[in-house]
């Protein structure tokens, strides 16, 4: 039983994030409905997939070190939620604000938080 509880805890922030990742990544791909030439179209593309990239690299790092996992992605729900603040500053808050913080924050929160709990239970 022990055994599949660290299997459970080891590949699902993992797993998670992979899918997580990919989701982010489709959203660049809204760039196709303009009309800006191979190069913008490549700039813009390069420009939608910085935080994607960002989590790719703390994936990568946190497959042997999963404390790095922990800390990257609960640091990346924290600024997409300053982000969506400055947005609402500037542009006036609307409702469905509340909605984006919750999908991307709270589903980066909880790989992050699965991360650390295998981080935890590694360290034991």
């Amino acid at each position: 039983m022990k055994k599949k509880i660290s299997k459970f805890i080891y590949w699902t922030p993992r797993i998670l994030s992979i899918i997580f990742i990919l989701f982010l990544a489709m959203f660049s791909l809204d760039i196709f409905e303009g009309n800006y030439g191979f190069w913008g179209t490549i700039l813009g593309l390069f420009m939608h997939n910085i935080p994607t990239l960002f989590l790719l690299i703390v994936l990568l790092i946190s497959w042997k070190h999963e404390i790095v996992g922990g800390i990257g992605f609960i640091l990346a729900g924290i600024f997409y939620i300053a982000w969506v603040l400055m947005n609402a500053i500037k542009k006036g808050f609307e409702l469905y604000y509340l909605l984006w913080v919750v999908q991307i924050s709270g589903i980066a929160f909880f790989i992050g938080i699965m991360f650390l709990v295998g981080w935890f239970k590694k360290k034991r």
